[in-house]
């Protein structure tokens, strides 16, 4: 799609930088986009690699535009995404395609709500709802109009919007094949800069749908999860609540063109065992006219949820893709250095030992010596059987590599995210979940940067984000505590942790 190719523009940047930024300059006093930009090219990519390929729903369109469209629309978001994002009508539980959010921080919020439920004597029913191509069924008419009355943007902005959205074309290509360009009478380019937040604005108002139920949510683009805490002495009040904001959201869905998918939609009740046998008549929902039966577990943003958050579920599904992964590393590291191993094996394990492992503080001590001998097996590939005999074992080799054993990673991720919630670089709905610590008199440790550690009940409890975060950064030293920026925060944790990982204190 680029009749100037990206090579060119990289190579002449003070040419193309000047004829770029008058284009931008017209394009936005005008409050015009190109014409000439809006044509795209879709490529189908298979959502998961064992899904049927014969079957078109199961491709994910992404649309290949032009680079100048896309720095045009860069260029406009950044002027256009605070005016969105100071908005009150604006969902704040939306974690996509948002600066300092991500799946692991609507995760641990979504995980805290149930354990500080789990606390207070309580189980969570938790409905997670999907949608069906929900990018490619966005009405342009309901956008606009959401977008002048509901975050009032008007005038050329307005203009310049509307100018974007109509009259767009595309063609699909497969191979060396192409098919005819159509008009796009509906829907968001996926691969576009502004669509996300396009998309975020016309979702919206389901936060205001769950909140006037009463029902928490949290949205990951178009996850949607729904959960409610249920009162073993109202629970049949709380499942009609539950059911009529259900109700409430189907109806919202078909008015805007929205289609709810009950086939992938999933439901679990999470909490205590203990607590477990008092919602036995609860096995299912009704979404959407449809009944979801309430499943022993849920995947959850990339993490297996059990009913009683066990995470062994999670943890084997790590196990199996790391020593698949693993086994291949293993075949090809004859071939490759000592560094570029160390680099694959932390592209292709370290990265799903990582991933969500804050989730993981306070699961079971087998479940940590699983995911160790995963980090110990990698290891010893990466370093080879001879550097790992004179090492001395997986201790001294984890030691070699500069590699924090699992058990160190966890409560290091934890530690950062509390700092990030202190410097105010992590979502408000996690900031809000830590406290500084301000003694009912004037104590030395006034000054030592402490966070209140609330009171809980149960040590199933104590694994929510509001009390495992103050308990692991009260225990760092006042200097760490006291650092002021996250990369310097960063280095003083990992050698303090790593001297106590390996007893080098």
């Amino acid at each position: 799609m680029d009749f100037i190719p990206k090579s060119l523009l990289l190579a002449c940047k003070p040419v193309f930088s000047q004829l770029i930024s008058t284009l931008c300059n017209l394009s936005f006093s005008q409050g015009c986009f190109p014409a000439k930009f809006k044509s795209a090219s879709i490529t189908p990519l298979i959502k998961k690699p064992n899904l049927d390929k014969t079957q078109p729903s199961n491709y994910r369109p992404i649309s290949n535009l032009n680079t100048i469209s896309k720095i045009l629309e860069r260029l406009f978001l950044t002027r256009f995404q605070p005016q969105i994002l100071s908005s009150v009508n604006f969902n704040h539980f939306q974690s996509a395609y948002r600066r300092h959010h991500s799946t692991e921080s609507a995760l641990i919020f979504t995980l805290d709500n149930i354990f500080h439920s789990s606390d207070n004597g309580k189980s969570t029913l938790l409905v997670s709802l999907d949608l069906s191509a929900a990018f490619d069924t966005i009405n342009h008419q309901i956008l606009l109009q959401r977008l002048q009355t509901s975050f009032g943007v008007s005038g050329i902005a307005y203009s310049w919007l509307s100018s974007y959205l109509t009259n767009r074309r595309q063609s699909v290509r497969v191979g060396g094949y192409s098919s005819p360009f159509v008009c796009c009478t509906e829907g968001i380019p996926q691969g576009s800069v502004l669509g996300p937040i396009l998309f975020n604005i016309y979702t919206s108002p389901v936060a205001n749908i769950s909140s006037s139920h009463g029902i928490q949510q949290q949205q990951y683009a178009d996850d949607t999860q729904l959960f409610i805490a249920l009162n073993p002495s109202s629970t049949s009040a709380d499942l009609t609540k539950l059911t009529n904001c259900l109700t409430s959201l189907h109806c919202w869905f078909c008015l805007n063109g929205l289609a709810l998918n009950p086939d992938k939609s999933e439901s679990v009740i999470l909490g205590t065992r203990q607590r477990s046998h008092c919602y036995r008549d609860v096995i299912s929902v009704d979404v959407a006219g449809a009944v979801v039966p309430v499943t022993e577990h849920v995947k959850l943003l990339g993490v297996t949820l059990d009913s009683h958050l066990t995470m062994d579920r999670h943890v084997r599904a790590i196990s199996s893709s790391c020593f698949y992964h693993i086994r291949a590393i293993r075949h090809i590291r004859p071939a490759i250095t000592d560094d570029m191993a160390k680099l694959v094996a932390c592209s292709l394990v370290g990265s799903r030992l990582d991933y969500a492992n804050s989730a993981l503080f306070g699961v079971s001590q087998a479940n940590i010596r699983r995911l160790q001998r995963i980090q110990n097996a990698v290891a010893r590939v990466v370093v080879g059987p001879a550097v790992y005999k004179s090492t001395g074992g997986s201790t001294a080799t984890l030691r070699h590599l500069h590699w924090l054993p699992i058990e160190w990673r966890i409560k290091h991720k934890i530690a950062v995210l509390a700092f990030k919630c202190l410097s105010s670089s992590a979502p408000a709905y996690l900031s809000s979940l830590v406290l500084p610590y301000v003694p009912s008199r004037n104590l030395r440790s006034s000054d030592s940067n402490l966070l209140t550690v609330p009171p809980y009940n149960l040590t199933f409890g104590s694994r929510g984000f509001r009390v495992a975060a103050p308990y692991i950064w009260n225990s760092l030293t006042n200097d760490i505590r006291s650092c002021q920026s996250l990369s310097v925060f960063r280095r003083h944790l990992k050698t303090h942790y790593f001297k106590c990982a390996f007893n080098d204190l």
